[in-house]
């Protein structure tokens, strides 16, 4: 498996190495003890898994502490483009965005640490993805900052008009009035 750093600290690109022949392919998804060597330890103790159609757009979501969460992130089908902004006050990328294509076809992951706010959109005509964390859910600690704040200039990948969100991504507030609890 392939670590790539990014210039976000803690944020990481994992590439797995695959094995294909005529039969399909293999490859190691998760590796605790390669990651570990890599010094990044984390004990994921939920697993996620949704199915979208094209145009729908997730996020930017998080949970603030203490219940913020790690996430590794891969689409099982179909690709989406997966998007996060960072929100640690003591960054020197805060309010920062990195994005990133998650495909069936290319298997990357993306490791994402907790004070960052994290989102997706379908590029495909359906995508199904599956992405572990290291807290549980936590309803009331949940918090969202919206998709297209010109603050983060992320390229969704879809036109404006085909953007579908749910009534409570509606609702997400702008980056100037946000308040991080994440130091």
């Amino acid at each position: 498996m392939n670590i790539i750093s990014t210039k976000f600290e803690g944020l990481f690109v994992l590439e797995p190495t695959v094995f294909e022949d005529h039969r399909g392919f293999f490859m190691e998804s998760y590796n605790s003890k390669l990651l570990s060597n890599h010094g990044i330890n984390h004990s994921f103790v939920q697993d996620n898994q949704s199915k979208s159609t094209y145009g729908v757009l997730r996020g930017l979501h998080f949970q603030n502490p203490p219940y913020a969460q790690t996430k590794l992130i891969r689409a099982l089908s179909g690709s989406i483009l997966d998007a996060v902004v960072d929100i640690r006050k003591s960054s020197k990328t805060y309010g920062q965005s990195f994005s990133i294509e998650l495909s069936a076809k290319n298997k990357k992951q993306l490791l994402v640490p907790q004070g960052f706010a994290h989102g997706f959109s379908v590029l495909s005509d359906t995508a199904e993805i599956l992405y572990k964390c290291d807290s549980y859910y936590n309803k009331q600690s949940e918090g969202g900052l919206i998709y297209n704040d010109d603050a983060f200039g992320i390229d969704w990948g879809i036109p404006e008009s085909k953007v579908i969100l749910s009534e409570k991504d509606k609702l997400n507030i702008p980056f100037a009035e946000f308040n991080s609890k994440f130091d």
